[in-house]
This record gives structure tokens, sequence and C-alpha cells, in this order.
């Protein structure tokens, strides 16, 4: 069927759903990554000699437990992980409890169970698994969490740099919509990193003067299309805003077609948070109301926080706390820049390149 014969609200739903199902899917080749414009990272050889465990001839046991939910960032941090694991020789098994907060709870006690020496958790929420994370610590096992927030001393945080994203594209909102604006707001209380971008967003909108008319906003295994009905709803009562953020990617995709929906592509602008091919593919599309997002390379943050294991399971992390700087990131740059996909966005804002963050001579470095 010609896209041209279908009314724009459908068209864009098929366009979004599309994109959506695309970050759902797994990459099953070399081939497959290369077609979606995120290759695989290659492993700068490491030069240095292995400290132990590294250095006894085996594969270390680790666990990754996610709670993901969908989305193509997630795919993408999960490419990086593997990439990064299997450089360092690391027989990375990975439970994914996709937004099921009781099923982290029973992966984490089988990663505990399973003779991993490190688990790595991925999001989640603390009071579900804070008591897991809490018996690992105890039988010895080293935990890395990612945007988890955790009071047990001996875990390593590891988390996207939440305050200064919110910020990069706030400054690019403020900038774009000016003092006393009307404005919508979509987001979740309970995660995280939300969390953090939430407390930013609320001090932004008292220094700008800023009228809020609305907030929703879900987390679900359908993110975006979810929040379709809600924003949609929200922008029916409130059809005068000129801005919504929308703090994570598949909250922004939901809010896009939701404001192409209702026809108010040309008046209201959406702002985002977090960067990925589909993204991309959504910011750059004719006519798109997406005008700005902030964020980290997925893939090199998944590296990362491997590389942060690593560190500590040898004994070599200096820290028990890491964090990603994100960057702002404007449709027009992307527009002008013909930027399409990730590998493209790398080679044109070197700030995302995490190579020099948790690494060591020894460490064979996946670089993005």
């Amino acid at each position: 069927m010609s896209r041209s014969r279908l009314p724009l609200a459908a068209a864009s739903l098929v366009s979004l759903t599309a994109l959506v199902a695309t970050g759902c899917s797994q990459s099953s080749s070399a081939s497959d990554a290369k077609n979606s414009g995120d290759t695989p990272a290659s492993a700068k050889a490491a030069t240095g000699k292995k400290p132990a465990p590294f250095d006894q001839g085996k594969k270390i046991k680790v666990a990754l437990v996610r709670q993901s939910g969908a989305g193509d960032y997630f795919e993408q941090w999960g490419n990086g992980a593997k990439a990064q694991a299997k450089a360092l020789g690391i027989d990375l098994t990975v439970y994914d409890a996709q937004a099921d907060n009781a099923k982290q709870a029973t992966d984490l006690s089988a990663a505990i169970n399973s003779g991993a020496e490190a688990i790595i958790v991925d999001h989640g929420f603390p009071a579900t698994i804070q008591p897991e994370i809490d018996k690992a610590v105890k039988k010895g096992i080293k935990v890395v969490v990612y945007d988890v927030e955790t009071k047990n001393p001996e875990v390593v945080s590891t988390k996207q740099d939440d305050a200064s994203m919110a910020n990069a594209v706030l400054d690019v909102m403020t900038k774009e919509l000016g003092k006393k604006a009307e404005v919508g707001y979509v987001n979740v209380a309970g995660y995280a990193a939300l969390d953090k971008r939430d407390t930013v967003w609320r001090k932004r909108v008292t220094e700008n003067g800023w009228k809020q008319s609305f907030k929703v906003g879900k987390v679900t295994d359908s993110t975006a299309t979810d929040n379709v009905p809600l924003v949609s709803a929200a922008l029916t009562q409130h059809s005068g805003v000129a801005g919504i953020f929308a703090p994570y990617d598949e909250l922004a995709k939901g809010t896009v077609l939701a404001v192409q929906n209702k026809k108010l592509a040309g008046k209201v602008k959406v702002f985002g948070a977090d960067v990925s091919n589909a993204d991309i593919q959504v910011i750059t599309a004719k006519n798109s109301p997406w005008a700005a997002t902030a964020g980290t390379d997925p893939s090199a943050v998944g590296a990362a926080v491997v590389r942060t294991t690593a560190l500590e399971l040898a004994g070599r992390l200096k820290t028990k706390s890491v964090e990603f700087p994100a960057v702002a990131i404007t449709r027009d740059f992307l527009v002008s820049k013909k930027i399409q996909n990730l590998n493209q966005l790398r080679a044109a804002l070197p700030a995302l390149n995490l190579s020099k963050v948790s690494t060591a001579d020894w460490i064979p470095n996946v670089a993005h």
C-alpha cells in the first residue's frame, strides 16, 4: 500500500511501529548490524600484562541482569556490553526481565546462584532488587549497577550524567521557546535516571517561568505506542503548548506520534533524551517535531560498564562511582550533517566516544 494514500496519523503510526519493532529485534550477524548503521565495534589490542583473575587462562563468569523494556537504546547498550565482554574473554550470561520487576528479582537470585564472579545490574527498582544485591555482596560477588540507586557501599555505581543530559537538552528548549511558554511534560516517577532528569526539569520550569499544562506518561514493554493516547488526550485539552519535554527516547517517540496525530507538528516541538539509530530516524524525518535530544552512545556505555566490572574484579578500580557525560544533539545538526545513524553521529560528535573511560593497558578496549 502506498504511504501517500494513508492519512497522516496512520502513516506516522506505521512508520513508528516499524521503528519500535526494529529496536526490539536482535541483530544476528555483522551484516545485520552494518545495514542498521551500527557496525560491531573493534577492540583495540591490549598491551599490558593481565592481572588476576584474567591471567588464569579461563573465562570469567559474569551475569548481566537487565530491566530493559523495549527499545533500540537498550538493544545497542546490550550489544556494546556483549562486544566488550567477548574481547575480555568474559563468559557473559544475560537475564532480561523486560519491565517485570518481580522477574528481575528472580533473575538476580538466579545469577547469584549461577557461580558468577560479578553481576551487572542494568536498571531496576531499588525496593525490588536491593535485598538481592545485598545477598550478592554478602556472598563475595562483585556488583556493578547501571542507573540503579543503591545504599550498599560495596556496590560500584555507573550511570549517565542525567543532570548534564537534562540540562543540555533543556538549554536548547529554553533557546527555542524563550520565557513564560506553555509546556507539556511526559515522564514517569520511580526510575533513578528519570527522577534525576525530573529534578532538573522542575528547576528549569521555575527559572523560565514556564506554565506546565500537563504531565502524563508510563513505562511498559511497549512504552512508545502506549504513551500515544496519553499525550494525544493531553494535547486535546491543552493544544496551546509550545513544547513538550519527554526525557526518555521511548517516551519521546510516543510524544512525537501524538503531536503528528493531532496535526500539531508545525506548532509543538518535542525535546527528548537518549539517542539511538531509531531515534535519529524519527528526529530527521520530514517535518518531525522532535527538535533536540541529549545522550550518550548506548553501545559505548554498555562497553564501558563491562570494563568497569573488569577493573573491579581485578581490584584496579579506584572509585565506587563512574559517570558518563551526555551531549546535546539537535535536529538541525543531524539534518545539516546528513546524519542517518549512530556510526555517522560518532564520527561527527567525538564527545560521544568513551574509549578513555574505565580502561587500562591490559584491557582490549572496544571503542565506538
